[in-house]
């Protein structure tokens, strides 16, 4: 029988409960309808998130985002729809969700939700280690110990890189590079 969308989203045990980590997932193929017209929204979908007991399992994710495909919704609720749901399934520590959706009558869109568990402190980063993994975020919009938000994370800028690319022909795209 073939794989079909499901909402249903499975979990596994933490094998690391006693630590702090970070989780990311990015999704580039996410599609929903517009409620407006029914034409199809893509977006790219940044995951990150800091597990308690549960993580979720990539393949029931990747069920449950192709359940949006026929769905009519603004960005707005089904950014914040999915990340209940997945706090729901998984109760993280931190879950924050970006949703970059692509181009759609000159405008594009960008929502991102989090959510935090009560009395949840994240522990500092170790100076020693390298910048590429970033600091966990202490308050939304606050700056972590290398004075960088995550607006300033090198795969966001890409996507400002990609977006500011659009229309153009690759050879258009490198000489404005």
């Amino acid at each position: 029988m073939p794989t079909q969308p499901s909402k249903e989203l499975e979990t596994f045990d933490n094998p690391f409960p006693g630590r702090d980590y970070i989780i990311e997932i990015e999704t580039p193929e996410f599609t929903c309808l517009c409620p407006k017209t029914g034409q199809p929204d893509f977006a790219d979908l940044y995951l990150e998130y800091v597990p308690d007991q549960k993580c979720v399992e990539l393949k029931s994710l990747k069920l449950y985002l192709w359940s949006y495909r026929n769905e009519g919704a603004f960005h707005e609720a089904v950014t914040n729809t999915i990340l209940n749901d997945l706090v729901a399934a998984t109760q993280p520590r931190y879950m924050r969700l970006r949703a970059s959706f692509y181009v759609r009558g000159g405008i594009y869109t960008t929502v991102e939700v989090q959510h935090r568990q009560p009395g949840w402190q994240a522990l500092p980063a170790d100076p020693d280690l390298p910048r590429e993994s970033r600091e966990l975020p202490q308050n939304s919009g606050e700056q972590g110990q290398t004075g960088q938000t995550h607006e300033h994370d090198s795969r966001f800028r890409q996507l400002g890189d990609r977006r500011q690319n659009a229309g153009r022909s690759p050879s258009q795209a490198k000489k404005q590079a």
